[in-house]
């Protein structure tokens, strides 16, 4: 049997969050949960990195996602450029400047309004150490996707071991439905069949791949920005409804008390 892998316990959730996936230009789109370039740039962040350093060391984290609420989606209209005089409309690309109707851009981002998510980051143990103590005294304010948003209550929950369990029976941030049981969402860039108990013949337990996403990035440079494809994994489990321990207070409670009793750091849960 092998040793459990630490990993980062990390609480995404917001009243607003937005993780780009394919939108440019004026359509801004949001994957339906954190995104691999989103969390490595949470932490790039949380470490003071600037666009243009290296993130290789961030590249080799791994990312385990579990769906606490899914949120909805709320879409924004900006305007750009509008009611200004002709010298300071947007520029094209041929480096002339916008003028009559053409001088107003509209732009549509969305978001994921009321989501929740937890999730877990394994890496190399010094890594480790490092990005936790960055999360605890971030250089610059970490956010979900945007820098409109950003998180709400504790982000970093703790440095742990066997974090896959924790992720698996830690209280999920939703309300208790009317039945015994409640169906998990988990997205993941490795294979999730070590999540759980050992799936029914015909459950999907999580080990093969369900799509791709270009979401692995290799430079966050504004002039070079690029992204790398990636197995994308997903896994839903069937678990005790009594998990779910609704929101605010009442969550937070039932967070701290876990942690309390299961780890050996618990971090940002008052007392």
């Amino acid at each position: 049997m092998s040793t459990p892998t630490r990993g980062l316990l990390l609480r995404l959730a917001a009243p607003l969050q937005s993780w780009g996936e394919t939108g440019q230009f004026n359509e801004r789109d949001t994957a339906p949960f954190p995104t691999r370039s989103g969390v490595v740039g949470l932490l790039a962040a949380a470490l003071g990195r600037k666009r243009g350093e290296s993130i290789d060391d961030l590249a080799t984290l791994s990312l385990t996602i579990r769906t606490d609420r899914s949120g909805v989606i709320l879409r924004d209209l900006h305007t750009v450029g509008g009611g200004l005089p002709a010298a300071r409309t947007v520029t094209t690309a041929e480096g002339k400047k916008r003028t009559g109707a053409t001088a107003t851009l509209l732009s549509h981002r969305y978001y994921l309004a009321d989501a929740a998510f937890t999730a877990v980051v394994t890496a190399a143990p010094d890594r480790l150490d490092e990005w936790a103590q960055a999360l605890r005294t971030p250089h610059w304010p970490p956010y979900l996707g945007r820098r409109s948003c950003p998180p709400e209550g504790p982000l970093l929950l703790g440095l742990v071991d066997d974090p896959l369990h924790h992720l698996v029976h830690l209280p999920i941030a939703r309300r208790a439905p009317g039945s015994k049981t409640v169906d998990i969402v988990f997205h993941g860039d490795q294979p999730l069949d070590r999540l759980g108990d050992h799936p029914q013949p015909g459950d999907d337990d999580g080990s093969t791949p369900v799509g791709e996403v270009t979401d692995d990035p290799i430079d966050f440079h504004p002039r070079r920005r690029s992204y790398r494809a990636r197995p994308r994994y997903q896994r839903t489990l069937t678990l005790p409804a009594d998990r779910c321990k609704g929101l605010a207070t009442g969550y937070l409670t039932a967070l701290g008390d876990y942690l309390t009793r299961h780890t050996t750091s618990p971090e940002g849960i008052p007392a």
